[in-house]
């Protein structure tokens, strides 16, 4: 059976409301008596009811967290960084992951919805393209914001890594390693920040005095095939690459596992660069060169974020976007000299 705040009461001779004060360190109540009160509540196992607590607060104290798939260690990274922050402001989290579809990404913001949640974060699907349930969560004045992937003509707070910089230093350092001929494996170009890592190595080559040619650019889906299918798709080419930007490290991933096949050697004839710094990438042979995305960080920076919008009347009265500095991790993969 349940215990409940009157349990508590009744072995102490108060009431139900001295012992719901002293369990929320109620300033009026006396350390003895909040010290007596937390005693008796540890012992008979008593847990808050969070429905009630609630429906009284109009609060549930809970966050709910969309990300395109937890299977990746980024987004675990992630997740990680926000839920360590959200318990010290005695948040829970609660996390559904969109499989990269639309239509699961709009399950899950209904279920938010329906939980109640205080706020959300939100890192979009790549296929996602019609936005109507985040337009559904402004509507109803519910504090969202987006983490990693956003929206470029939706006004929704977000935190994310500089992409454009990070795909600058990515393809600078492999002009730097001596390649010559260097292509792009990029995500979908209408999720803004792989358009940005895109454009960071576009002028990456013109600010070297490279040539931009737009045949140099595959786009994939952010999987180990696309980058597979990319390496394959240029090396059809008559004028051959000699190194690959990757938009995020399991495409570099493919990339390496198919020169492995075609018995080219890295770094000394071909450059490999990825985005993200996946725990993989330091274990593999060789060694996967590429962008720190301060996973954890981030995680922390989006909490704060939606905590703030939490506490404002109107959660979409200013836009902010919070970004962090991304850094280039150097390794085997991209180390020709």
């Amino acid at each position: 059976m349940r215990t409940t705040l009157k349990d508590i009461a009744s072995e102490l001779g108060i009431t139900t409301a001295t012992v719901s004060r002293a369990l929320n360190d109620h300033p009026e109540i006396s350390s003895a008596t909040k010290k007596k009160v937390k005693a008796i509540a540890r012992r008979l196992n008593y847990l808050p009811n969070k429905l009630a607590s609630s429906l009284r607060s109009g609060k549930s104290k809970i966050i709910g967290i969309l990300v395109p798939s937890v299977e990746h260690l980024f987004f675990g990274a992630i997740i990680h960084g926000i839920s360590n922050i959200a318990s010290h402001y005695g948040y829970d989290v609660l996390i559904y992951q969109s499989n990269e579809s639309e239509e699961f990404e709009k399950k899950g913001i209904d279920t938010f919805i329906a939980a109640r949640v205080d706020g959300i974060l939100v890192s979009v699907s790549k296929n996602t393209k019609n936005y109507s349930h985040f337009q559904d969560v402004k509507s109803k004045n519910i504090p969202m914001a987006f983490f990693d992937r956003s929206i470029e003509s939706f006004d929704v707070s977000t935190v994310c890594i500089d992409d454009y910089k990070g795909g600058y230093i990515a393809t600078k350092s492999l002009i730097n390693s001596g390649y010559k001929n260097i292509a792009h494996i990029c995500g979908p170009q209408h999720i803004k920040a792989f358009a940005e890592r895109h454009r960071g190595f576009k002028d990456a080559l013109i600010d070297s005095y490279y040539p931009y040619d737009s045949n140099r650019v595959f786009e994939g889906d952010i999987t180990i095939q696309a980058g597979r299918n990319g390496f394959k798709h240029f090396w059809k080419q008559l004028s051959k690459p000699d190194a690959i930007f990757a938009v995020e490290d399991f495409t570099a991933l493919g990339i390496l596992k198919e020169l492995k096949i075609n018995d080219i050697k890295v770094p000394s004839e071909f450059g490999v660069m990825g985005f993200c710094n996946d725990l993989f990438g330091e274990h593999i042979t060789p060694s996967l060169s590429t962008i720190d995305q301060k996973t954890i960080q981030m995680g922390e920076e989006s909490f704060k974020l939606i905590y703030e919008l939490i506490h404002q009347e109107n959660p979409y009265s200013t836009y902010q976007k919070r970004i962090l500095t991304p850094s280039l991790i150097l390794r085997e993969s991209s180390l020709k000299d």
